[in-house]
């Protein structure tokens, strides 16, 4: 009988809780108005079509005196490097002395899907690495890109290098061989040409967001909500979900030859790495890549295997090259709180090391280390 008793109350308990939460998080959830996101300040420097150059303001008297360009994928937006003030690795870069510029891609429609990989990165890349020379009267500027968007800044290093003084890439796909998570499966088998024929030359974001949720379809889809239930009475993590909520469904559209390109050079047929890809008539080398290099991955990412991104290092010409790794997932290497600590503190000091004095050829011994923490924040 007690027993009975003692778990009818429990039951009774933790239903009241339950009761306490949903209508501290109603109060919660009418309460906000608006969800702040990118809040960095910034300013609006150059625009080319779609695409818009922002330069965020200094937060320091006298930054670093070489700028470094941020290039982030196209399937995303940007803004996830600076989410909000206590989860943006970009506030991180300029609170330690990096002046920093930021690619917006913007959203392609039906006037762009013609849009190329060379628009991307000849056009597009390179307008933006000229512009900010010129402001600068500099030859070099450091070039930093993430996921997709290091791709597109690799290829782009290859081809320009007399234009980059360092290059830094974060969770890079690279070696498409591996067969290390689904997305590098999935593409293998995709018939892109197909479904960009079906959407008229521009694949909706929402298209691509799926096929991405789907890698993980109970985490992101399933255990995600059950958890939110548990912070309802909490204001700020309500408005922490609501924000990444907000990114994850913010998703541009594709232009057809440029993902057609993606995924059928490099994801089927690996090019890059082999030397063989090619862009308006001329071949990417990439033994032209002989600046200080540093290579960054996460050791839990489930969209880009660190199988696809560890030999990056041995397949360039640079002496000075370094590889870093974190126990962090994909999102994790921008919004954790390891990313807040270790991640960007590590690449400000890399390119702070790396500074406007000397040859960007000056030879370093190669490097490898692994920043271990037993659980991800």
């Amino acid at each position: 009988m007690f027993p009975l008793i003692s778990g009818l109350q429990k039951s009774i308990d933790e239903t009241l809780e339950l009761n306490k939460k949903l209508i501290q998080g109603f109060s919660n959830m009418t309460s906000i108005k608006e969800i702040d996101i990118g809040t960095t300040p910034k300013e609006l420097v150059y625009e080319e079509d779609k695409i818009k150059l922002y330069h965020y303001t200094p937060m320091v008297k006298n930054p670093h005196s070489i700028p470094v360009l941020v290039t982030y994928a196209l399937v995303n937006k940007q803004y996830v490097l600076d989410l909000h003030e206590d989860r943006s690795i970009v506030k991180n870069w300029l609170e330690t002395g990096l002046d920093v510029y930021m690619i917006d891609w913007g959203y392609p429609d039906h006037i762009d899907k013609f849009l190329t990989m060379e628009d991307y990165v000849d056009d597009y890349i390179n307008n933006s690495v000229d512009f900010i020379r010129k402001q600068h009267n500099l030859d070099k500027i450091n070039l930093l890109g993430i996921c997709q968007g290091a791709t597109l800044a690799t290829i782009y290093t290859a081809l320009y290098p007399e234009k980059i003084k360092n290059f830094v890439s974060l969770v890079m796909p690279f070696d498409f061989s591996t067969d290390d998570g689904l997305l590098f499966s999935w593409s293998k088998s995709m018939d892109i040409d197909s479904m960009i024929n079906s959407f008229s030359g521009l694949v909706p974001g929402d298209v691509m967001n799926n096929g991405f949720n789907m890698l993980k379809p109970f985490q992101l889809s399933v255990d995600k909500y059950l958890d939110f239930i548990d912070k309802l009475d909490d204001k700020e993590a309500i408005l922490d979900f609501l924000r990444m909520e907000q990114w994850i469904y913010d998703s541009p559209d594709q232009a057809g030859p440029m993902l057609s390109k993606f995924i059928n050079d490099l994801y089927k047929e690996n090019k890059l790495i082999n030397n063989q890809l090619e862009l308006g008539g001329r071949t990417v080398n990439l033994k032209n890549i002989d600046m200080p290099v540093l290579c960054i991955l996460a050791q839990k990412d489930h969209l880009v295997a660190p199988a696809s991104t560890r030999p990056f290092i041995n397949h360039i010409a640079s002496i000075d090259k370094t590889l870093l790794e974190f126990p962090v997932g994909h999102i994790g290497m921008f919004v954790s709180s390891k990313a807040q600590k270790e991640v960007a503190p590590a690449i400000s000091n890399w390119l702070k090391e790396r500074g406007d004095k000397g040859s960007s050829k000056q030879a370093k011994p190669a490097a490898k280390k692994s920043a271990s923490e037993p659980k991800e924040n």
